[in-house]
Parts: structure tokens; C-alpha cells; sequence
């Protein structure tokens, strides 16, 4: 089995400053070993109605500006500070991935060719957008399926097939809630999404909003090929993700326990491995040995 790819989702836990967000690149590529970064962009003129721009953020105490659209703008890279990001992920040996959240950022972030492109749960069924990256975009397009019934997630699946882009399509088991209890993960999702789709699309992942890795590798024994974590570099930093997100060390522990699964995750090769030789010659009682011949 090989191990799942792991996305750290830096997301706006940099806090709106480019060098907390290079840091956190630098610390999830030679720390925590893991695949990809992945970042976020939003045209918050275009995403958010007038009243929604200019209303209070419904938790002020993690608010970074008067209003709402304030506090999106305050955690906003442009594209050319997308474009630096990029490029550091680049010196480090790390990939870059942006989830985009309408068609100005789809199309931005389209220019910068990333391996892939992630459509968050609350996009997954904006068609123009979906068109968009369809047509133009030729690197892989993920999406998480958080807050979407079956019938949205078929016509989405169908979409692609339409498109003819349906084997560059990766869907992802999700639930939208910051931080997801244990019983709200629902995690047999991901045996439901193979079983529906996974001779359709590209491949199934996983993504997660709860604490603690336990349930990571259990959506990595049930067949996810990608796993995306929030993560950050101090949960008790001031914004709605951090609470629920992975500090270095346990993306760190998550990358390791990853790829420890999969090595174990596999069929004896034959009925008596090597490393069993010496000990069934030591050990092994019944017809093979008599307890006369053990002494």
C-alpha cells in the first residue's frame, strides 16, 4: 500500500503576514515531511454580498478588522504574493495547492499552474467556476463534500464526467465544523465514496476538522489517498482554524504514523516470513518440537 499524500492546510493561519506563512512552509516541508501546502484565496468583493461585507464578523474576538469583509481582506494574499509563496514552496521541496473560493481567485490561481486546485465544500456546486477549471485548468481539481447531500455530489461527479475531466477529479470525505467531534466524522463516508466512485474519479481522501491523528490513520486503512489537516503553528492564536488545527509536532506524527501504516498495511508474502525463522526454531511446540527437545 502506498501512503496517502499529506496536505498540510495553511489555509489563513499566517495570520495575514508573509512571513509566518513562509515560515509555516519551511517547517511543514523539512519538519513534517509533508506532500503539499495548501493556501487559500478569495475575491471577497465578488463571494460576499454587500450586507455580508459589512457586517460585524460573528466572533469579534477573532476578527482582524471592523466588519467581515475587513477581516477576509486582512488575511488576503494577492496573487503575486501567491506567485513568492509558490516559489518558496519551490526552494523547499514542497508542493503548492491553493483552494479557491470563486471564479476571479479560480482564475488567478490557474495562472500560477499548481499541481492542483481545491474547491472547498461551501464551492463545490458554483458550475461557473467548476466550468472554468474544466476548460482552462489542466492540473488536478479536488473537492471536498462537506455540507452536500448525494444527489449534489452526483451531479458534480457527472459534471466532470461531461467535461471529460473526470480522471483528474478527487473527492473528499468531509464534515464542516470547526472542531468536528469523533461521532460527526462519520468515516465509513469513505468506504461509501470508493464504493460509488472510486472507478469514476482519480481517487478518494480525506478531510479533516477534529483533533488529535487517531482517526487519520483509520481514513487511511479505509482507502483514502489523500489526507488535509489544518494546520498552524499555535492553536491558541487568534482565528476560527487554529483551535482546529495540527501543530508541527503532530503533523509531524501523522506524516510518520502514515507512512508506517502503509508499510504494515500488507499480506505475508509467504506463510512463514524470515524474521519468524528463528523464533519458530526456538518457540515452536507440537508436532514440530517436543519439550524434551526445547531442553
Amino acid at each position: 500500500m502506498k501512503a496517502p499524500k499529506i496536505i498540510a492546510e495553511i489555509g489563513c493561519n499566517h495570520k495575514g503576514e508573509m512571513q509566518i506563512a513562509k515560515e509555516l512552509i519551511s517547517i511543514a516541508a523539512q519538519f513534517c515531511k509533508v506532500d503539499f501546502v495548501k493556501f487559500q484565496k478569495r475575491n471577497n468583493r465578488e463571494l460576499l454580498s454587500p450586507e455580508q461585507y459589512n457586517a460585524p464578523h460573528p466572533n469579534p474576538s477573532n476578527s482582524y478588522g471592523r466588519t467581515y469583509g475587513e477581516h477576509r481582506e486582512y488575511l488576503e494574499f494577492t496573487l503575486d504574493q501567491h506567485r513568492e509563496l509558490k516559489d518558496h514552496c519551490d526552494e523547499v521541496g514542497v508542493g503548492y495547492a491553493t483552494s479557491v473560493w470563486d471564479l476571479t481567485s479560480a482564475r488567478e490561481i490557474a495562472t500560477l499552474d499548481p499541481a492542483f486546485i481545491k474547491i472547498p465544500s461551501g464551492t463545490n456546486q458554483h458550475y461557473p467556476l467548476l466550468g472554468f477549471l474544466c476548460d482552462e485548468y489542466r492540473g488536478q481539481i479536488h473537492a471536498s463534500l462537506g455540507m452536500t447531500t448525494r444527489q449534489e455530489t452526483e451531479k458534480l461527479v457527472r459534471f466532470f464526467e461531461d467535461r471529460g475531466r473526470i480522471s483528474d477529479l478527487v473527492l473528499y470525505a468531509c464534515t464542516s465544523g470547526y472542531p468536528v467531534p469523533f461521532d460527526d466524522l462519520c468515516l465509513l463516508e469513505i468506504r461509501r465514496l470508493i464504493e460509488d466512485y472510486g472507478n469514476r474519479v482519480a481517487a478518494i481522501g480525506f478531510s479533516g476538522h477534529h483533533l488529535g491523528i487517531a482517526a487519520d490513520v483509520a481514513a487511511q486503512t479505509l482507502g483514502a489517498q489523500w489526507i488535509e489537516r489544518h494546520y498552524t503553528l499555535d492553536r491558541t492564536w487568534k482565528g476560527t482554524d487554529h483551535s482546529a488545527s495540527l501543530e508541527p509536532d503532530g503533523m509531524r506524527k501523522l506524516v510518520r504514523n502514515a507512512h508506517a501504516v502503509a508499510s504494515a498495511l500488507t499480506y505475508r508474502n509467504k506463510e512463514l516470513l524470515d524474521i519468524e525463522l528463528p523464533q519458530r526454531a526456538k518457540l515452536k511446540w507440537g508436532e514440530y518440537k517436543t519439550p524434551q527437545a526445547a531442553e
